[in-house]
């Protein structure tokens, strides 16, 4: 029988966390609380609600926090990442392991949108949700239905190959992309996700802004056909539009724009051959 340990990263939860632990209980050999700091009594609740906690003394962030928790669960069979603000179900902690279980995955995505467009996410969630499943797909060639989901389960031999760089909400898709260049299994698997709770205090926009410059970064260094392609071609056209309005007459006797317009060009297709050649010595290396 497979050993699970379940993984609650929490900041500040001491509401929901003790019916997280003790629901998680039901389906885990042992649950860890990893306390990223909290000023409230997040760390005593989780105790007497029977979790082992792991404290940081000042707040690192949710990457961190489960770098702490990896760390401390590493010889368990299975482990299984849950957010702690109550939004996701631990009953459905047999359904995310599952695969793992039967040996067809060595990551399991928990998804809300595996059946289609989930109604009860809030538009500009699901707006900025999509941007950055496209962003960590063009990064990682794997295509999955929700990318920043914290309802995971994860092999054991899976663990050696995520560095957990990051130490911000950036983790989720990092540690897709790190599975994807070390051809990891991964497969998705219908959950349930409540948004009736407190969740991060965190400026979603900044959060979601900050989340995809991590993206474009592992892009750069994994799959730089698709970063410098792309943005070549933006760079392109744009010199290619500012030559074809010169040559429009709208300013026909201005030398300095038509030299501009020249230069962006060059750039753009610069980074086009620099995208083919970064690309082609990655092919190399692999």
């Amino acid at each position: 029988m497979s050993k699970v340990a379940v993984l609650l990263p929490a900041y500040n939860e001491e509401v929901s966390i003790a019916s997280m632990v003790l629901l998680s209980l039901q389906y885990a050999d042992e649950v860890i609380v990893i306390d990223d700091g909290s000023s409230d009594r997040t760390s005593e609740v989780s105790r007497l609600a029977g979790a082992t906690v792991l404290s940081h003394t000042t707040n690192k962030g949710k990457g961190a926090a489960l770098k702490t928790g990896f760390k401390y669960a590493q010889d368990y069979d299975i482990i299984v990442t849950i957010d702690a603000d109550g939004q996701h179900n631990p009953s459905e902690i047999p359904d995310v392991i599952k695969p793992i279980m039967e040996d067809r995955a060595d990551i399991v995505n928990g998804s809300r949108y595996i059946a289609g467009k989930d109604t009860t996410t809030p538009t500009y969630r699901r707006v900025g949700q999509t941007v950055l499943d496209n962003a960590t797909y063009l990064a990682s060639g794997v295509k999955l239905t929700d990318t920043q989901s914290g309802f995971r389960a994860f092999s054991s031999k899976s663990i050696e190959y995520f560095n957990f760089d990051p130490n911000g909400f950036g983790i989720e898709s990092d540690m897709l992309i790190e599975a994807s260049v070390n051809k990891l299994r991964i497969v998705e698997v219908e959950i349930t996700v409540r948004y009736d709770v407190n969740t991060t205090t965190d400026n979603p926009i900044v959060q979601g802004f900050s989340v995809l410059m991590r993206i474009l970064e592992l892009m750069r260094f994994n799959r730089p056909l698709y970063f410098y392609g792309i943005s070549g071609s933006i760079v392109l056209f744009l010199g290619i539009l500012i030559i074809l309005t010169v040559k429009a007459s709208l300013f026909t006797n201005n030398i300095y724009i038509s030299a501009i317009g020249y230069f962006i060009v060059v750039m753009g297709l610069f980074l086009l051959f620099f995208g083919l050649f970064s690309d082609t010595v990655n092919r190399f290396k692999k």
